[in-house]
């Protein structure tokens, strides 16, 4: 590949403002942009058929095998620059620099019929969000519903751990759950220690919004009072709770496990 420049000063506009959007979540909102870490997740915008604006090669990485495969695939109108690994490792928070860094679009979530849908209240924890939106995707819920006080669901973090979820998943930032909820067509479940069942003896196949709530305080009640029902995840060991992202990956999966049982043929 012939890279359009090669950059060896952090004092580069260019990694100037890569180093902000990384490190600011108003200012990618601002420009409508995010940056991807790392080959795994520039694979995944590729495949999703996700627009590149830019792509910063690690200058360690450039005969670096998944790199070599992946340029091909890369328009040429794209501009891909070279940087030395000591400048990327003033613009990342890693502690080794990714091999690539990618800047590209904030995807725009649309509403699409459904049969699922994961709605979050207030999840901070950028690995408990990037799990959960992995999960989501795994299990083909496509349609994902975050609160105002949701961590920024394109945050580096959050964004490497959900290693490449976010290009599968239809994304909706800063929805009032109350109101989704209101038009949801199905059932709406919140998980809920309180006033609750097993979630195992509910049918969980169908129209079906789970809500799962933040990682203190669990789901408002304002979101809780506009769900149909609470449900808990049978503990018999010792503890009292699950961690969110473990409880939504329960819950989602046995959704699944439910439709594969109900499948023609399924013994």
């Amino acid at each position: 590949m012939t890279f359009h420049k090669i950059i060896t000063s952090a004092a580069n506009d260019e990694m100037k403002s890569l180093a902000r959007l990384l490190d600011n979540a108003r200012e990618r909102r601002k420009q409508q942009l995010l940056v991807l870490e790392g080959l795994h997740l520039l694979q995944a915008a590729l495949d999703a058929g996700l627009p590149l604006h830019a792509v910063y090669v690690n200058e360690a990485a450039q005969q670096h095998p998944e790199w070599l495969a992946l340029q091909s695939r890369i328009d040429r109108a794209v501009p891909c620059s070279l940087v030395s690994t000591a400048v990327l490792a003033k613009v990342t928070a890693l502690a080794t620099p990714a091999e690539v860094l990618v800047l590209c679009p904030r995807p725009q979530g649309s509403a699409a019929q459904q049969e699922a849908a994961v709605l979050l209240d207030d999840v901070q924890d950028p690995g408990n969000m990037g799990t959960i939106l992995r999960c989501a995707a795994a299990a083909n819920v496509r349609q994902v519903y975050l609160s105002k006080g949701c961590v920024d669901v394109y945050s580096p973090k959050v964004l490497r751990a959900g290693m490449g979820a976010h290009f599968v998943l239809q994304i909706h930032e800063q929805a009032d759950l109350v109101a989704e909820l209101a038009r949801w067509p199905g059932a709406r479940l919140a998980t809920h220690l309180e006033g609750s069942v097993s979630l195992y003896s509910e049918d969980l196949r169908g129209a079906v919004a789970f809500v799962f709530g933040n990682e203190g305080k669990g789901v408002s009640a304002p979101v809780l009072a506009a769900c149909d029902r609470r449900v808990r995840i049978p503990m018999p060991g010792h503890a009292e709770s699950l961690n969110v992202a473990m409880a939504a990956t329960v819950c989602l999966f046995e959704r699944v496990r439910q439709g594969e049982s109900a499948a023609p043929g399924a013994t």
